[in-house]
């Protein structure tokens, strides 16, 4: 069974995203890897066991197209934000972060950096 959850702005207002949680150690392991697209309106959240630069880093190897991506830390504030690249070989967020967001491109228009989001 796949878990999707809701994120929201502070103010209740919620991303146009119907977004996957991604916990598990497969579904990580997968990720948009050796996927021609990401449906419309669609994205991933992953999570991490504990915040930190390193695990919520990610590559692009075999992703074929350009994604957005949010970092998030343990309070769901936005920690940096990226438009990653077809097979770019390393994107880590500037601070530790617990939680990663990936969607369309657009994704980074949608939130502020400092900006907290609810996860629920």
């Amino acid at each position: 069974m796949t878990a999707y959850v809701t994120i929201t702005h502070e103010d209740g207002t919620p991303l146009p995203l119907r977004v996957r949680r991604c916990d598990t150690f497969f579904c990580r392991l997968r990720g948009l890897t050796f996927r021609t697209q990401l449906p419309d309106g669609d994205g991933l959240l992953f999570v991490e066991d504990r915040e930190s630069r390193l695990g919520a880093a990610i590559h692009m190897f075999f992703v074929f197209f350009s994604i957005g991506v949010v970092w998030l830390d343990d309070d769901g504030v936005v920690v940096d934000t990226a438009v990653a690249r077809p097979f770019g070989p390393y994107y880590a967020p500037c601070g530790p972060a617990r939680y990663f967001l990936e969607g369309p491109t657009d994704l980074v228009d949608w939130v502020s950096k400092g900006e907290r989001l609810l996860i629920g």
